[in-house]
């Protein structure tokens, strides 16, 4: 056995503290397999050794809430004996440093976890976020990434049907890929990944091993510096075409009797699903390495047990039952192997040639996973932008037209075209709105999707930060006409022991427990990304949110477009005119400062409860949330998704002209209607504030019958940046 030096248990992430840990466990030295064993388990991927003291304190429960934290997927009931279970997942350094692969594999891990439960994967949503436009490397990973999504999600057959992407420099150096699956099960047959029964097989599925992704985990829990490149080797290939006929193969076997327990091979492959099937279950585990279907000669205990290579699941049969589960997966031309078998012995014993390679406790290795209480520093308290201080542009529209044009803001469908939203032909709404909607197939409900933050909130205020990002989701679920059940989410931070990127993910969980409660909003998945930063800078703070609502008859869903000319314009929700942190001010004056707009819960709660009421009463006939550019981009955006112009009217006793049209104030909707004083009459019973600005009509936006500009610039500028960007390559 090669000597563990100390240069190598740095090597493997492992403090002093933690090496010595493992002494205590083991009673004596690991060898090189077992140490790498500690370090992938106790990663700051796997462990949450930085984050899951305050993961701890979000809410998780309610009602309708089946599973949540803590296994592959969250699940909740959506009625008729049907579940949606979903998760988000990063697959940041990777995607950085090989963004096509990175990206796809990101994206086949999360497919993964969702059909490991027993659920069919209807739907892909994701979270994009590049450096500055003029970055020497944004264009190429932007193309990487793209492409990447696309090509696993089209050959596997799941429609992407939505999500995010935005630029700034901030991503200079890490940038962030943010997956999103969401599946269908039967409430009756959802899968879990506690082992039990001693004697019982233990199969290995899928492909091959190989020593692709070899300390990928461990990767991924440290910054980057200028050797990142290096790094190629620890990224994952895919192959989407395999996962199609793993998750054909796996849900034919669910629907016998014949799984006990079963999980996906993810970050720490063969490592990560043994030990965390055999430690919830209270079970041990004796494998042969050498029957695991390996596609390199010579392959090393630790390279086996460490790999990442895609497309793997790890399953625990009834005894008995190996015979038919192997007849279905060679039908799927996939490899079954049958590694080790369940004990009572609480250790996991490993072989290769007739030798022990690793002997150890696998109860005590998960009980002594690291957890810190990291010290942290509240983030100071901005100032408030006050609307005088920030100058009046002369044409409001013109400055309009620039925001539209943006690139946070421009169209995004250079890239959604790329992904087939529409197979399965559930997709009920097509990317470019507050939320995807997809049908509940052979049914008459649909799920409802959105994915959101909004990271120069959060860097602003993380408290306030926090509560925003929870609450945009929860608007844009309601903007389309769905009740909102659960949120996923995926935690994008720097590096936890500095104090004030703790500080940072403190404020930002505080902020999402408040509004998650006030909301009825519970978490039942997640992630935790740390350490994206590169040379000590780190990214701003994006703690994404994934959200899943319900809508009882898809055909009432509502969509952003105007329908009709002559209808009304009423604003849902206060409007203060608040310009600190917004990208009116970032964008046409080149400002980034000032506290983000105030988030008052209760008025969200009581603003979108009426704005869903009255879609479902059909009294809306368009509906969109406001949050970037505020109002007047909300209204160009309604134009331009319909060609129908609208002029508007600033009403007596609002804020500056241009704090009027470009502040970000929170729980707004902006809707039309054939009957204004109905709505109007209502929204007052119902305590919400409401306004009617203007109408629909012509093909020009007007503002006060002193500025005008015509629909169709308002599209050019808007749906030209993206691919003006990417030919410019």
């Amino acid at each position: 056995m090669s000597e563990i030096t100390p240069e190598i248990v740095r090597q493997h992430g492992l403090s002093e503290d933690e090496y010595g840990k493992i002494l205590a466990i083991l009673g004596r030295r690991p060898n090189l397999t077992e140490l790498g064993i500690f370090s992938v388990m106790w990663s700051e991927h796997c462990s949450y050794k930085s984050s899951k003291k305050w993961l701890g304190t979000l809410p998780t429960e309610a009602p309708w809430v089946i599973r949540g934290p803590g296994e592959n997927a969250g699940v909740i009931d959506i009625g008729d004996a049907q579940a949606v279970i979903f998760k988000m997942e990063s697959h940041n350094h990777p995607s950085f440093i090989e963004p096509y692969q990175g990206a796809a594999t990101g994206l086949g891990g999360i497919l993964r976890d969702v059909f490991t439960m027993g659920a069919r994967p209807v739907a892909n949503m994701n979270s994009l976020r590049f450096g500055a436009p003029g970055h020497a490397k944004t264009r190429h990973l932007v193309s990487g990434v793209v492409a990447g999504i696309g090509d696993y999600g089209n050959c596997v057959g799941v429609p992407t049907v939505g999500g995010e992407c935005e630029f700034h420099r901030g991503y200079d150096g890490n940038i962030l890929v943010n997956a999103m699956t969401v599946g269908l099960a039967e409430t009756g047959k959802i899968f879990y990944s506690s082992a039990s029964g001693a004697g019982n097989p233990i199969i290995y599925v899928g492909s091959k091993t190989g020593r692709d992704g070899i300390h990928g985990a461990t990767m991924a829990s440290a910054e980057f510096g200028d050797d990142s490149e290096d790094k190629r080797p620890t990224v994952q290939v895919g192959d989407p075409f395999t996962e199609k006929l793993l998750i054909e193969a796996c849900l034919e076997l669910m629907a016998t009797d014949a799984i006990v327990a079963i999980q996906d091979m993810g970050a720490a492959g063969l490592t990560s699903s043994s030990f965390e099937m055999a430690s919830k279950g209270g079970m041990g585990v004796e494998m042969d390495l050498d029957a695991v279907p390996q596609r390199e000669q010579g392959m090393t205990p630790y390279e086996i047990m460490l790999s990442e290579s895609q497309e793997r699941m790890l399953m625990v049969l009834k005894a008995g039952g190996e015979d038919r589960a192997r007849a279905i997966f060679q039908k799927w031309r996939l490899d079954f192997a049958v590694v080790g078998r369940l004990t009572d012995s609480g250790r996991m014993v490993l072989t290769m040639a007739g030798q022990v390679v690793a002997d150890l406790p696998i109860a005590p290795l998960v009980a002594a996973s690291p957890e810190y209480d990291r010290p942290w520093t509240p983030a100071p308290k901005p100032e408030p932008v006050l609307a005088a201080g920030v100058p009046s542009p002369n044409d409001p529209l013109a400055a309009l037209q620039r925001l539209v044009g943006s690139p946070d803001l421009a169209c995004k469908q250079w890239i959604w075209e790329q992904y087939d939203h529409m197979v399965m032909a559930d997709t009920a709404q097509r990317p470019g709105g507050d939320a995807a909607v997809v049908r509940v197939h052979g049914t008459g409900k649909a799920i409802a999707i959105a994915a959101d933050c909004t990271p120069r909130y959060c860097l602003a205020d993380p408290l306030e930060g926090g509560r925003q990002a929870v609450a945009e989701t929860w608007r844009n679920l309601t903007a389309v006409g769905a009740r909102p059940l659960a949120i996923t989410n995926c935690l994008n931070f720097g590096n936890p022991e500095k104090s004030e990127i703790m500080g940072q993910f403190v404020g930002c969980i505080k902020g999402m427990r408040e509004a998650c409660a006030e909301l009825r909003f519970p978490v039942v998945s997640g992630n935790v990304s740390f350490y994206n930063e590169t040379n000590g800078k780190a990214i701003p703070p994006t703690p994404t949110i994934g959200g899943v609502g319900l809508l009882a008859d898809v055909n009432k869903a509502a969509s952003l477009a105007f329908k009709d000319r002559g209808q009304a314009i009423i604003v849902i929700g206060e409007t203060m005119g608040h310009l600190g942190a917004s990208l009116y001010l970032r964008e046409i004056e080149g400002r980034e400062e000032g506290a983000p707009p105030p988030v008052d819960l209760a008025a969200e709660r009581r603003n979108g409860d009426f704005a869903r009421a009255m879609i479902a009463a059909g009294r809306v006939t368009a509906c969109h949330d406001l949050s970037g550019g505020g109002l007047a981009v909300a209204v160009a955006e309604m134009a331009m998704a319909s060609g129908i112009g609208a002029d508007l009217e600033a009403p007596d006793g609002a804020p500056p002209l241009h704090a009027w049209l470009f502040g970000e104030d929170q729980g707004r909707y902006l809707v039309t209607t054939d009957d204004p004083h109905a709505l109007l009459k209502a929204a007052e019973k119902a305590g919400a504030p409401a306004r009617r600005i203007g109408v629909t009509g012509g093909r020009s936006l007007t503002v006060n019958g002193s500025y005008a500009i015509s629909v169709a610039d308002l599209c050019d500028s808007h749906m030209g940046w993206l691919p003006n960007y990417m030919r410019a390559g």
